[in-house]
Parts: structure tokens; sequence; C-alpha cells
């Protein structure tokens, strides 16, 4: 799993205020007060405060969802609630960020008024993780992202055209879903005049994005640019219209769709696709980095703690990304050494990548590569693991009409209803590409005991806050995945040396990020300095290494949090293990960092803490 760029537009989207009706802390308190019983002296007194200051919280939790989501329409399609899909507010415009200032100062408020003391397990959890992110959230504020509106990797005209073509997540499958894209349609001239607006701002104030990554993206307005309505992307909900509707529906709806595309979506996009090739072009910038921005540094460090923790600076991420590098090399050296392999890295990492023996004879050979995985996996399982997810998993290759644009292995979390299973899809199109010795690996990740057993256990929390089930921590679930690969070692799945030198290798490329990544937003590099880095350290194409550092360009900090999530969780279990020497066991170490669902690492090194105390203090 990745964060895709609607997720971070889902995060983007300035929230705005709602007041609740949810009554004061104190009134809450006095209706307990006037309705305790006496009790008898002899007999102890029971913790009726936590409780209800818990049940108290969970209300405010609901409030301030239902709050977000009538306020946050895009945000609501994105998690399936589809009662606001006519509306597109213009989230980019300033109203709308004093909105979100007020809507987090308010439900922050509401919250901390309640407080912390005499809250356990999940309700501490809720608490300590919904005041961290508002927290993070109003610091954000400092700092003027909505002057950086669009990118390649971030481009909001494609996200609309993704959500209007009918391959995204608003539906078109009733008369109402397609009178909800029209209506909706109305918002984006006024929010892509916003977005020129804010672009222009951020030129007087020398916030601007590097020329490189600009320049790709006229050619993304320019696929979606077309001269008729019925060459547009967004004339393929018409081309698809359902049969059951009647022919005075269809009728109307395709000269509906006509004029909106032709009159109000087109005139947008040519007018957003005008001003950047002759006025923002000219004032991007040569510099690469975030850090060369005003106030860059700050901005930089901000990002990476808000994307990992708070512990680490982009320096010392930068640092750890160095020696993670150098041990790396050595163990891929070592494993050469042991399995009698000749050569050097470079030669065989590319005979790896080149050689008919690591690929599959046709489809069927690489889904049978999959369930043997499987297989073992489910055999190891039992000594690492003793929670598993109720809920089934089922392999199954990804349909020809996603294959183009999905990656080798991908999941899919179960429904929360428990009636379809969770599945590991496996693109098996482009054979050639497939290698025998990634398969481990990704079935650990993407499959058990990475997203499907981590997603699957916090699918089965039904009493989280939405804010936190529908939810979820980058650095937690992409880390987790990570370090569900490593485990492969411990469970017997890297006996070929091949199979391991695939997973040290893979490792490597995320490992090398952390140096980029921070080299060219915080260390001064040039986008050629990072990409010379990437291809001399990883053994990667100088083409693979130019996406890659574009994307750091582009998202900054956002690669961090995978490597550093995994880091977090090794360092967490050898803790464990330091300081419960007999009494640690890892089943009942997995169990408690997955027990609770996703969280912030730095949330999550506390919970283990605890429990590492715990542990320890029946037998001091």
């Amino acid at each position: 799993m990745s964060s895709s760029p609607l997720r971070l537009l889902a995060l983007a989207i300035a929230t705005a205020l709602m007041v609740s009706a949810i009554a004061p802390a104190e009134a809450a308190k006095k209706k307990t007060q006037r309705t305790a019983q006496p009790r008898a002296a002899s007999r102890p007194a029971p913790p009726p405060v936590k409780q209800d200051k818990a049940a108290q919280l969970n209300r405010i939790y609901d409030e301030y969802w239902d709050a977000s989501m009538r306020l946050n329409p895009l945000q609501a399609t994105f998690q399936g609630d589809a009662r606001f899909n006519d509306q597109l507010p213009n989230f980019l415009s300033a109203a709308s960020r004093q909105q979100a200032h007020e809507f987090m100062v308010e439900w922050l408020g509401k919250v901390e008024a309640v407080g912390s003391d005499g809250l356990q397990g999940q309700d501490l959890l809720s608490y300590e993780i919904f005041v961290r992110d508002a927290r993070i959230s109003l610091a954000a504020e400092q700092y003027p992202s909505w002057m950086l509106p669009i990118n390649q990797y971030y481009n909001l005209a494609s996200i609309i055209a993704v959500l209007g073509s009918g391959t995204g997540a608003q539906p078109f499958n009733t008369v109402r879903d397609y009178e909800n894209w029209s209506r909706r349609s109305l918002g984006v001239p006024p929010l892509f005049e916003q977005a020129i607006a804010n672009m222009r701002e951020g030129m007087a104030a020398g916030v601007v994005q590097p020329r490189a990554l600009m320049e790709k993206v006229l050619p993304q307005l320019d696929a979606v640019i077309k001269p008729t309505a019925e060459e547009s992307i967004f004339w393929a909900p018409i081309r698809n219209l359902p049969e059951d509707f009647s022919d005075e529906d269809k009728a109307r709806l395709g000269a509906e769709y006509k004029r909106m595309i032709e009159y109000r979506l087109m005139p947008a996009y040519r007018s957003l696709r005008g001003f950047i090739a002759t006025q923002y072009l000219p004032a991007t910038r040569d510099s690469d980095g975030l850090g060369a921005l005003p106030d860059g540094q700050a901005w930089y460090a901000h990002s990476v703690a808000s994307l990992t923790t708070p512990a680490r600076t982009p320096a010392e991420i930068h640092e750890l990304g160095t020696q993670e590098v150098q041990r790396l090399q050595e163990r891929i050296t070592a494993t050469m050494k042991e399995a009698r392999i000749r050569g050097s890295m470079r030669k065989t990492l590319n005979a790896m990548r080149n050689d008919r023996q690591f690929t599959f004879k046709d489809d069927a050979a690489l889904l049978a590569r999959y369930a043997e995985v499987g297989r073992q996996v489910e055999a190891a399982l039992p000594g690492l693991f003793e929670l598993q997810p109720r809920a089934t998993l089922e392999i199954r290759p990804v349909e020809p009409g996603r294959a183009l644009t999905s990656s080798a292995a991908s999941y899919q979390p179960p429904s929360a209803d428990g009636q379809q299973p969770g599945v590991l899809y496996v693109n098996t199109a482009d054979l050639p590409t497939r290698k025998r010795w990634a398969v481990p690996l990704q079935y650990l990740h993407e499959a058990i005991p990475g997203h499907h057993l981590q997603l699957g256990l916090q699918q089965e929390l039904a009493t989280l806050p939405r804010f936190r089930r529908l939810g979820g921590d980058v650095a937690f679930i992409e880390g987790w995945g990570l370090y569900a690969e490593s485990l492969g070692e411990q469970m017997g799945l890297y006996a070929d040396p091949y199979d391991h030198l695939g997973y040290l290798q893979t490792t490597l490329l995320r490992t090398v990020r952390l140096v980029a990544d921070t080299g060219v937003n915080a260390a001064g590099w040039s986008r050629r300095q990072a990409i010379d880095y990437m291809v001399g350290n990883a053994d990667i194409s100088a083409a693979d290494a130019t996406a890659e550092v574009e994307r750091f360009m582009a998202q900054p900090g956002q690669t961090l949090a995978w490597r550093v999530g995994e880091i977090k969780i090794r360092l967490l279990r050898e803790k464990a293990q330091a300081e419960l020497g007999e009494r640690f066991d890892p089943r009942e170490f997995h169990a408690e960092v997955l027990k609770d669902g996703s969280m912030p690492l730095d949330i999550l090194e506390a919970k283990i803490d605890r429990w590492i105390a715990n542990k320890k203090t029946p037998l001091e």
C-alpha cells in the first residue's frame, strides 16, 4: 500500500467549522453527579469518571467526524460517504483556511477540556492521537503550502479528471450520481481560479515550484484538454451510461454533460494551462529542495516530524540512512560470499533483473508461486504471531483494465461487514518483469504478516472512533509492511540466496531514499547530486533515480515514513528484548504492536514502553 494522491488531497482539503451540539463537559459532570447513588462506606468506589470521560470523548469524536464530512465533501467522497457528492467547495481560499483553523481550534478545545486523566487502553490512545494530529495541523498553518497547489505528483487538475472520468471515487451508477457530478463540476472553475491566484501570491513571495516539476505538469494538462466533449476523459460516463436509464434521461444527461465539458471544464483547464505555461513557468526556481524556500528548513523539519516522529530531525534521518545504506551493502556482499556467488554486487543484481531463470513461464506459474509462499508463511506464522484476523485472504490476478497502472502486488482490505475477504492482487501483465525473487518479500509485505494481518485486525476494532478506524498513519502501516518483509529471515523464506538478495536490494533502495530526500530538501543537495547518489549506491537506472528524486521534490519527506517506521518497530523490539530478557516473547510483542490499530510512531513508542514496564513489574 502507499499514500495515493487522492488521500493526500483529502488530507490537504481545508476542514471547516461547525458548532457542535454536544453538551459542555461541566454539564455532563453535573448530570453524572445528579444521577449518582449513595454507596455503603465499606464498599470500594467504582471508577465512573473514567467511563464517563471515555463515553463523552467518543461522542465528541463521532460528532467531529460527521462535521468534518459535512464540511469537507471531497474527503467524504474519498471515504465512501456519498451524501455530499454534489459539492465542491473552494478549499484553496483564504476563507477556507480560516475555517480550517477555527475548526481545529474548536475541536481540539473540546477534547482537551475533557482531558486524559483516568483514561486507559484504546481511550487513552484515541485521546493522544487526536490531540497530536490536531496540534500538528495547527502548527502546519505557519507554512504557505497553499501557495504550491500543483506539481506533477499532486496535480489538482488530474485528480478532478479522475473523479469526473468514472474511474475514481465519484460514483456513476444512478441518474442522481450523474446529476451530482454535474453540480459538483460547478466548483471546478472557481477552484482553478483560486489555484492561479495562490500561485501568483507564491510568485510574489518567492514560494514557487522547481522548474523541473512544472515542466511535467503541462503534458498532464494537455492530455485532458480536448476540442470536443466526446473526445474528453469527462465523456466516459456518458459513453458508459447504464442500460436501465430511460431514453429521456440518457438524452438529457448527454446534452447536459456536453455543455458542462465544453463551456465549463475545458475553459477552466485551458486557463490553468495558459497561466502555467506563460506566467508561472518563467517564475519557477532553479533550486530543487524545499529548504531553499523562505523558512524552508523549518518547513521541511515540520513535514518530517509530522510524517515520521518529532524525535528525529532531517539531519538525524540523513545520518541514519547513511549508516543503514552501508550496513545493507555489507550484508549484500556477505550474502553473496556465503552463497559463493561470484562477481560484483552490480553484476549480480543486473543478472537478477535480466536472467531468464528468475522469470515465470506463464501467469499460472506466477500465481502458483504466491500461493506456495503463502503456505510457507502459514506454517511458520504460529512461532511469531498469536493474533490473526478473522477475514480470509484470496490471491487474484489484477483485472486487465487495471494492469497497466497497477503495481506488481497490492492489497485490498476486507469489507467492514466481513462479507468480502482481503485480496492480494498479483499483476500478471508484463510477465518478464515479475521476478521469482520478488515474490516472498511482496507476499510478506502486502499479505501476511504485512497489510492483511495488520489492517485485517484493525478492521475488527469496531469500537474505534472513525477518525482512527477510517484513517491510518503511513509510517506505522508501511513501516509494519517493511518490518513484515524482514521477518522472512526468521520464517525461512529467504533460504534461496537470490530471494535473500532480492529482499536486501529492495530494502537498500528504500534506504537510499532517506539520504537523498533529506539531502535534496535539507542538506542543500542538487537534483543531479541526489540522482547520482541513488544510482551509485542502490544500483538503479538514472531514469528510475530521476523519478524518485523528483518525487522527493514534489512531496518532501513523504517517502521517509516507510523506512523510518520499520526501523522504529525494529528498535522497539530490540529494546523489549534487552529489558525483558527471557520474558520476551515475539508473539506477545507483535500482538502489542498490532492490537490497537495504526498510530503515530511516538505514541506507539509510549505504548510499548508502558507494556514493557507492566511486563517487568510483577517479577521485580
